[in-house]
């Protein structure tokens, strides 16, 4: 049967009149948290309720979308599929509720961001002022190193994802952010504190503590000691900023750290060199899978990153990231 005026065909599914977008909702929960418990306190449920809603979609879909091996749940074939699409449906319904919101003038929703570890020093502070601006903004903020970032984003998790690389790729669109200044680091007592343009060549010999491997610094790092032919004397991977800084601190090594994760009180223990060639100028760079239809509250955050991102950088950093824009403007 056909509607009155329109040539398409109505849509039928004998599981529409069974499955509800509850029972959706819920299964998106398990299947992302891959537990009953933490999707019954996510939706504010009994572990009970949430067993028996998917038991029931279990029965009118006919086939099983969990199992359990050990402690461990993971999904079956048919459970990967639907919640690829679950996730599709909730994100669909969350961009139309913007949508309207938007045609009412009211900015709310949610805004998923994922950002590399180096990024949290300024990320945060950010995101408060936007949430500032706009209230009824939900913002979930994901903190990893860049290779859970290119798993994410393999998975479509989020909305936007800030990097210090993306990887080339014509399923990828990211465009240059803030400039992300690299510089190296040393202790106070260090032998080469003081010294002016430092070459590269007497760092080959000094233990390096290093990002591990696939991190933006680390590339950047890398890619700098082989352009001199020169190759690295690494000491020590840590996976995080902090740790790097305690070891420099503690004498192990140099590091080449960004800018943004310099703050006042780590110059009590630390020195910048004047290495030649730095600082690097790498560069963050903002994106999503080419083809993602962004929400208004993503499209609103990119336009509040580049309208006020600046302004929000310490005094040394927006210098020279001011620096650098007059060079290129000339």
């Amino acid at each position: 049967m056909y509607r009155l005026g329109s040539m398409e065909k109505p849509i039928h599914s004998r599981l529409m009149r069974r499955i509800s977008l509850r029972q959706m909702q819920v299964f998106e929960a398990v299947a992302r948290n891959l537990s009953y418990t933490q999707a019954a306190q996510e939706l504010h449920l009994t572990q009970p309720t949430v067993s028996m809603q998917i038991k029931k979609l279990e029965d009118d879909i006919g086939a099983s979308l969990t199992e359990q091996v050990g402690r461990k749940m993971s999904l079956t074939q048919a459970g990967l599929e639907l919640q690829a699409m679950s996730r599709d449906i909730m994100l669909m319904l969350a961009r139309f509720e913007m949508q309207i919101d938007d045609q009412k003038g009211q900015h709310s929703g949610e805004l998923r961001l994922a950002v590399v570890s180096t990024a949290n020093y300024f990320a945060p502070k950010l995101l408060g002022q936007f949430c500032q601006e706009y209230p009824r903004i939900n913002v979930l903020l994901e903190v990893t190193n860049r290779e859970h970032i290119l798993e994410r984003m393999s998975q479509n998790l989020d909305d936007l994802y800030l990097v210090g690389k993306p990887p080339r790729s014509e399923q990828l669109d990211f465009k240059p952010y803030l400039v992300n200044p690299l510089v190296v680091v040393a202790s106070k007592n260090h032998e080469l504190q003081g010294k002016k343009n430092i070459p590269l060549s007497d760092l080959a010999s000094q233990p390096l503590l290093i990002r591990e491997k696939g991190s933006g610094t680390r590339i950047a790092t890398e890619q700098a000691f082989a352009k001199a032919g020169l190759e690295p004397n690494i000491r020590m991977e840590l996976g995080n900023n902090e740790s790097i800084k305690q070891g420099v601190s503690g004498g192990l090594g140099i590091a080449v750290l960004s800018m943004h994760t310099l703050t006042s009180g780590d110059f009590t223990e630390l020195v910048v060199l004047d290495v030649e060639g730095f600082p690097l100028s790498w560069r963050w760079f903002v994106g999503h899978p080419k083809g993602k239809k962004l929400s208004v509250v993503a499209r609103t955050f990119i336009d509040y990153m580049y309208q006020e991102g600046l302004a929000l950088l310490p005094d040394e950093i927006r210098s020279h990231v001011e620096l650098e824009a007059a060079e290129n403007n000339t």
